[in-house]
């Protein structure tokens, strides 16, 4: 029970340094320590065997913190047919390729050998059930890379018409990274067939801390509400926010996913000032600047030379 307690203790330090009632954290996933992991099927006493065990006693936690706790990652992705390794970093290089070249999870293109994000998202889609849909955060880049085949497994994917929705979210949503991440949605049987929705989350989001930023809960609501509104066909497109666009489309765009290219841009709001008037108080308002800038250059040139200092 001792890395349970420790495990505890670490989320209760985190909640109190937040400032969070720890009743009100939504969940705590704990991974736990592998102290045993055999994957691969081998031969024990006539029988074709693999396992996994982990330790962390999630029970302390939920006991310590009074919220719910997801645990035992590694058994129920291989209760699925996986590995083990429903938790990946971005970019993963060195993930066993040469061991996987002709796995037959690679429906729609060989991963690279330097970089496992589409080995893990082809991984998924080979598990999903026929109506079975998934959810996954990935590197903004994984929506536009041509390098090693990705460009070409992206397009199969899309031309299998498996993605649903991509969200491009805001930075600075981790303790341990600024890097911006994109979430992918797939379904096996899309209710849109031939489209899928766009969602650039990017200016959503608030700053908690001055490194940390936190979406609320009208942000996800948000989120969360065009969504439904798309798989329900009612939604209507944002500048700026929110676009609906088909298969045909994206091709045009050479199969790249970034929700920018198709959202567009944030119509402005009229301020009802025509623009000449506006172009002559902006250029009246610069020239008074750049008059007060030359004042201060000669102030200061004065002072530096009264102690010494001649520019």
């Amino acid at each position: 029970f001792l890395l349970g307690k420790l495990s505890a203790d670490a989320c209760l330090a985190v909640c109190a340094q937040a400032g969070v009632d720890p009743r009100n954290v939504a969940f705590v996933g704990s991974h736990g320590q592998t102290v045993f992991h055999a994957p691969v099927e081998q031969d024990y006493l006539g029988y074709k065997v693999r396992g996994t065990l982990q330790i962390g006693e999630a029970s302390m936690i939920v006991e310590a913190l009074g919220c719910p706790v997801v645990s035992d990652f590694r058994v129920r992705d291989m209760a699925a047919g996986g590995l083990g390794a429903p938790l990946v970093p971005f970019n993963l290089s060195g993930w066993g390729a040469d061991k996987l070249v002709d796995d037959v999870r690679w429906q729609y293109g060989t991963p690279p050998a330097g970089n496992a994000n589409f080995a893990w998202l082809q991984h998924m889609i080979w598990h999903l059930a026929p109506n079975g849909r998934i959810g996954m955060v990935l590197a903004n880049g994984s929506l536009s890379s041509q390098s090693g085949g990705e460009g070409e497994i992206r397009k199969n994917i899309i031309n299998a018409d498996l993605v649903d929705c991509i969200v491009a979210m805001p930075t600075q949503l981790f303790y341990t990274t600024q890097i911006p991440v994109s979430l992918w949605f797939l379904a096996k049987n899309k209710k849109q067939k031939g489209k899928t929705l766009f969602i650039d989350a990017r200016k959503l989001g608030t700053m908690v801390t001055r490194k940390l930023r936190e979406l609320t809960d009208e942000d996800i609501k948000k989120i969360a509400d065009t969504y439904n509104a798309f798989v329900e066909g009612t939604l209507e497109d944002e500048k700026g926010f929110c676009a609906v666009v088909t298969t045909q489309d994206i091709a045009k765009q050479d199969y790249i996913l970034t929700p920018g290219r198709y959202v567009g841009i944030e119509e402005q709001e009229d301020d009802g000032e025509p623009f000449e008037e506006k172009m002559g108080r902006l250029t009246s308002e610069l020239s008074e600047l750049f008059t007060k800038s030359h004042e201060l250059e000669a102030q200061i040139k004065e002072r530096l030379g009264a102690i010494g200092y001649e520019l």
